[in-house]
């Protein structure tokens, strides 16, 4: 006699719900999607107990047909696909039509629907076919009780009842970004959580992520044939601790996918310090043909038939939405030539360079102090420092810079200057650092850097490891615009430096140099860590703190900045200025009350 059996339905039911139902928050995403396929404007969201007692949905789709209801409870019956050719193109967020026969294989079900074309609404109940007639309006109610009640075992693995709907919650925050035009409601235990009213994309993302967000947000809307990209990306600025603030949609759908984290970390790579993480939502569309989204029955991961063009073109968006100009970013924003649902937007910027007529009168005052210092403070920057800044008279007098003019400097470390929104607030050195960083590998991406040799070989002593890292590694350092040989035992001379750094402490920064250059093989130490070597380079030949800075000097760092991919941060991530505008100003001195 035979040991293989098949295995009764709802059982094969309950295995499949391991991996559907994970816990209330999987139970809830499940019905959100259905109801978003349905076409809802309008979903309402009851929860008790974190959603193990009960998780009600209500919406006001389109609703099923009596003769439906049975087929809704039934293993792999769906309205979504026909065919293998629909399934290579799905283009709806459920498809399996597996997930309500998995959640009420382990959970009481009750389904009430009036369809469009009935009187009339029906109920159904899982465990039984008998329809019944029932009261609603029109739309579907769905009302899942007692999860795991017949698997206990399943129901220890539960955490506690605040963690569940905090679950929930997220599921619902998610779904909810992805469809602005859709009003949710939420509830826990009776008591109201959330009210999201139908918007546009900007006002739910506030909503959702919260106003502290957008100051730091950076706008992006990129297309590269079939693909888009848009969304909102967060300066280094706004990191997190944690990555609770990444939101990724494919085609709609959020997903958790390694390769589009990857690229998005990688975008952040020169600005972000390690233990940080970014910040973003960002809406990925491309042809349906071109994903699979049947990987996992949670629908969460995804695969690309071009994964390695998917990479790069997200990593590209992402790098120049980051890297863009501080000028650049500044500009008003474009307003999208279509009025579709799906989230692309414009959000605003962080509002300065565009300021009140009211704060005009001061950078009068600061065009003015700069134009009568000019002539008094020579540039005694180091050589390569800093770019001349043009006078007030060379500009056009009704367009005030992003950052203003400079008024002072603080105990050597910051400038202070005026613009039109209020005081910025800038440390030189990271700035500066930032500068030279970006100049430096433009420099080096355009062929060997411009280099200056010196009249005079600097000399430096120099340990035996040195000596044998200067030796080993001598061709990545002339790559980097170095001359550096043997003149002793103990002594290195260096016969030639970056011009950009000619100015610089070249003791210091040929020490830093040797130091990381030991700690790489020479054969691959360029190519996997150029970018980490110059900004050694950049840190070390950055203007330091407590360099006493005439106003044009500290002008032309300002003007510079403006005109610096990533401008607003440091090698290190650190945010290079603020702004306080006149509004926190008077509040800081209770003006106005």
């Amino acid at each position: 006699m035979g040991i293989i059996k098949p295995l009764p339905d709802l059982l094969i039911s309950q295995i499949a719900a391991g991996e559907v139902v994970e816990r209330p928050a999987s139970v809830l995403k499940e019905l959100l999607e259905n109801s978003l396929d349905a076409g809802a404007a309008k979903i309402d969201v009851q929860l008790e107990e974190g959603g193990v007692r009960l998780i009600r949905v209500a919406d006001d789709g389109a609703g099923i047909a009596p003769e439906d209801l049975p087929l809704a409870l039934a293993r792999h019956a769906t309205s979504k696909i026909a065919s293998l050719y629909d399934l290579e193109r799905v283009d709806s967020y459920g498809f399996r039509g597996e997930a309500l026969a998995s959640i009420a294989s382990v959970a009481r079900v009750t389904m009430t629907s009036r369809h469009a074309a009935e009187t009339h609404a029906f109920r159904l109940r899982s465990g039984t076919d008998a329809i019944e007639p029932a009261a609603l309006a029109g739309g579907t109610v769905i009302e899942v009780a007692d999860l795991y009640f017949n698997t206990p075992a399943r129901r220890k693995f539960l955490k506690a009842e605040a963690t569940e709907f905090a679950h929930c919650d997220e599921v619902l925050r998610r779904m909810a970004l992805a469809r602005p035009d859709v009003a949710f409601t939420l509830s826990h235990n009776g008591s109201a959580k959330r009210r999201l009213a139908s918007a546009d994309f900007p006002r739910r993302a506030r909503d959702i992520i919260g106003e502290e967000f957008f100051p730091h947000a950076r706008s992006l809307d990129a297309t590269a044939g079939p693909l888009r990209l848009s969304g909102l990306a967060a300066l280094p600025a706004y990191s997190r601790a944690a990555r609770d603030e990444q939101y990724f949609f494919v085609n709609g759908r959020y997903v958790r996918d390694k390769l589009l984290t990857h690229a998005a970390r990688q975008a952040w790579t020169d600005i972000l310090h390690g233990a940080r993480h970014p910040a973003y939502v960002l809406f990925l569309e491309l042809d349906p043909a071109g994903v699979d989204v049947n990987v996992h029955p949670a629908k969460t991961e995804v695969r690309f038939r071009d994964a390695r063009g998917i990479h790069q073109f997200v990593f590209h968006a992402l790098q120049r939405a980051l890297a863009a100009p501080l000028v650049a970013a500044a500009s008003p924003p474009m307003t999208s030539p279509t009025n579709a649902p799906s989230p692309f937007f414009q959000a605003r910027q962080s509002g300065l360079g565009v300021g009140e007529p009211a704060a005009r009168p001061y950078l009068e005052f600061a065009r003015a102090a700069f134009a009568a210092s000019a002539a008094l403070a020579p540039d005694d920057l180091p050589r390569g420092a800093v770019a001349p800044a043009p006078t007030p008279d060379e500009r056009d007098q009704g367009a005030a810079p992003l950052l203003g003019y400079a008024i002072a400097q603080l105990h050597g470390v910051y400038i202070l200057a005026q613009n039109a929104g209020g005081l910025v607030l800038v440390d030189m050195h990271a700035a500066h650092e930032r500068i030279l960083y970006e100049k430096l590998k433009t420099s080096l991406d355009g062929g060997p850097p411009a280099t200056q040799s010196l009249l005079v070989p600097l000399l430096l002593s120099a340990s035996e490891a040195e000596m044998a890292t200067a030796g080993e590694h001598a061709d990545a350092l002339a790559q980097l615009g170095f001359a550096v040989a043997a003149a002793g035992p103990r002594e290195l001379a260096v016969r030639r430096l970056p011009a950009l750094l000619a100015g610089g402490n070249a003791v210091d920064l040929v020490r830093a140099l040797l130091g990381e250059l030991a700690e790489h093989p020479a054969s691959r130490v360029v190519e996997t860590q150029r970018n980490e070597l110059l900004a050694t380079m950049a840190c070390h030949g950055a203007v330091r703190a407590h360099r006493l800075l005439s106003l044009p000097e500290m002008n032309a760092l300002l003007r510079q900045m403006e005109e610096t991919e990533r401008a607003d941060q440091c090698n290190h991530g650190r945010p290079t200025w603020v702004q306080l505008s006149m509004a926190e100003l008077d509040r800081l001195f209770m003006r106005g009350r």
